[in-house]
């Protein structure tokens, strides 16, 4: 291999280990302590050494973090790896880590994480302050580069109406839906197109959870006044996952406050959350109804070529070409949200070049074969049954009997549906496992749900909880 081949299969070994990171930790942690490291692999990939842009989070990455790293790399590279950690711009190597028998891989004490904005200030950051706006925006998140479908068609054609005229039609945008999906990209997507269309434009991307943090800072520091200053003057405010707001009453009484200043001014709010607002937990009446006075809009999980599409085009970004017979063959096992997906392609294509082998079907098949043997363990049509059953409050018995009222046929429908896309199963055997029924009963079932999704936003949404949870 080149020289640059060889720097570009150690950069994806690295980039497949921090994607995993990404799915198993809380975004908080995910952002706090692993999303700022970096790392250079050796040629044989035998050694890897992953740098800290501080001595503290050095430390804090031994500590919590180390044995879990370990293991992901040599999941992905099949053999051992020696990890050295060192701070970053030094030369000098503080620390060689020797995986012990039980590592720890607990992660930071949820405290902690919380305590601290979304990701580690930079140096930069913490100079006196600077004329320069920080938009957090990430350019890479354009829509341009979004995979569009009719999972997520209404959510981005609404996204791009609010990007070419802010403050008019569909102020605030709600976007709803569960993890891995779009979202973010959605929100980033209408800051760019914004700021490429008005560069003096003051866009502002947040996670809730920072807002949360500047809040208790302004207390702390008791400059309330520079806070609402800065968020009251912003021309679109982009806001992630506002279900952080439950329970903070201040939060929520400090966030009313600057909706009401934007909207006043004309300027947008975009919010997104894991549930519609009416569906939101522990956040006052009066906030709720903000939410839901503009345009609320659903992302639901990518539709099987829509998954396709999605890996075809991740890879070309990648420099990589997927074949199609592959591309289906993935997203047919990778099912619930482009995360996820991102994640599987990745680690098809680390482990194709660690291999020297080109990306086949039964490539992808040895390289997710963990994922792949935890989704045939853990999703069984028993399983569906017992956790429909237990979701809708009914007895798991219920599912092979033959009662037929609304409040079990429905829930039985469900899990038939359930059965149908999570499992292998034909729907003849699907039939026996529900008492002996018909494969014509279970496909009507299917067909029922099927449809009704596409318009019952509230069964839309169990359906999805229902999914998340099966996934694990």
């Amino acid at each position: 291999m080149t020289e640059d081949a060889l720097h570009n299969a150690g950069q994806g070994l690295w980039l497949a280990c921090v994607e995993q990171l990404s799915h198993d930790l809380p975004e908080q942690q995910y952002n706090t302590w692993i999303k700022p490291l970096t790392a250079s692999v050796s040629e044989d990939f035998a050694k890897v050494t992953v740098y800290a842009p501080n001595r503290f989070k050095l430390d804090w990455i031994r500590t919590q973090y180390a044995g879990r790293i370990v293991t992901l790399l040599e999941a992905l590279c099949g053999h051992s790896v020696t990890l050295e950690l060192a701070v970053a711009q030094r030369e000098s190597v503080t620390r060689t880590y020797v995986r012990p028998a039980a590592a720890a891989d607990q992660g930071a004490p949820a405290s902690h994480a919380s305590a601290g904005p979304a990701h580690a200030p930079t140096a930069q950051e913490a100079a006196p302050a600077t004329p320069v706006f920080r938009t957090r925006l990430n350019p890479a998140l354009t829509f341009e580069t979004l995979v569009e479908g009719t999972a997520n068609r209404m959510a981005r054609a609404a996204a791009l109406h609010v990007a070419g005229a802010p403050g008019q039609l569909y102020n605030p945008l709600f976007i709803y839906g569960g993890v891995g999906l779009g979202k973010t990209h959605l929100m980033h997507a209408v800051g760019n197109k914004l700021l490429e269309d008005k560069p003096d434009a003051k866009v502002l991307y947040i996670h809730a959870e920072q807002f949360v943090s500047d809040v208790v800072k302004a207390y702390q520091r008791k400059t309330f006044d520079e806070f609402k200053h800065h968020y009251h003057s912003l021309d679109l405010l982009l806001i992630d996952d506002v279900q952080f707001f439950a329970n903070k009453d201040r939060t929520q009484e400090e966030f009313f406050n600057a909706f009401e200043a934007l909207l006043a001014k004309k300027s947008h709010i975009v919010m997104t959350s894991d549930t519609y607002p009416k569906g939101l937990a522990d956040i006052h009446e009066r906030l709720v109804s903000r939410f839901d006075s503009g345009l609320t809009v659903a992302i639901e999980p990518p539709e099987l070529e829509m998954r396709v599409a999605i890996l075809i085009n991740k890879a070309r970004a990648e420099g990589s070409e997927m074949p199609e017979d592959v591309a289906f063959f993935v997203a047919k096992n990778v099912r619930s949200n482009v995360r996820e997906l991102e994640g599987a392609l990745r680690k098809i294509l680390a482990y194709s070049r660690f291999n020297q082998k080109e990306v086949s079907i039964q490539l992808a098949r040895e390289a997710l074969r963990d994922l792949l043997s935890i989704q045939n363990r853990q999703i069984s049509v028993e399983n569906i049954q017992k956790t429909v059953a237990d979701f809708y409050k009914i007895k798991v018995a219920d599912m092979y009997s033959k009662k037929r009222p609304a409040s079990i046929a429905r829930p039985r429908q469900i899990a038939m549906y359930l059965a149908k896309e999570l499992t292998q199963k034909s729907l003849p055997e699907i039939g026996e496992l529900f008492g002996g029924r018909d494969h014509t009963t279970v496909l009507h079932a299917v067909r029922k749900i099927s449809a009704e999704r596409q318009t019952n936003t509230e069964l839309n949404q169990q359906l999805h909880v229902l999914e998340q949870t099966l996934k694990g």
